[in-house]
């Protein structure tokens, strides 16, 4: 079962994602609008349960954005390492069903991480595993500290 998405005002689509961005996008290119998209995912562990959130951001350049954000929540412990090769999989995820839809109107898509790019930081050890399946996906890849789909919407999500 698919999970549900909605807009950052907590209204839920009422429509495939897919028919949601299609729509919206030739909306936002009859404005003249160029956009840019940038997918992530986040996650906090609350007690016995992880809670994701998952984001699609579209910048309007130089005037804005939008976004539409996917929640879960999981109750299998995992390490760090996995929680964040998790979260990129469910940005893959989102890429993948979405990818069709960005190339037919030629929108940048980025894949973002929220791995840390400091070996100090434990999320590091999974730079390298992430960014190949994210690059290896064909994707254009960020992490922290340019990851701000996964790093800055997503997180204020699971907070």
């Amino acid at each position: 079962m698919e999970q549900q998405w909605r807009k950052l005002n907590g209204k839920p689509i009422g429509q495939p994602i897919e028919d949601e961005i299609r729509e919206r996008i030739v909306q936002e290119k009859a404005a003249g609008h160029e956009l840019k998209v940038c997918i992530g995912t986040d996650s906090q562990v609350k007690g016995n349960t992880t809670e994701f959130a998952t984001v699609i951001v579209f910048i309007r350049k130089g005037k804005g954005g939008f976004m539409y954000i996917r929640s879960e929540t999981s109750r299998r412990k995992m390490s760090v390492k996995e929680r964040m090769l998790v979260e990129v999989s469910k940005s893959i995820d989102a890429a993948f069903h979405l990818c069709r839809i960005f190339t037919l109107y030629n929108i940048d898509l980025e894949v973002h991480a929220d791995i840390n790019t400091n070996p100090a930081f434990k999320s590091n050890e999974a730079l390298k595993e992430g960014m190949g399946y994210i690059m290896g996906m064909g994707f254009a890849f960020q992490a922290k500290p340019f990851a701000f789909a996964s790093s800055s919407c997503a997180n204020k999500v699971v907070q």
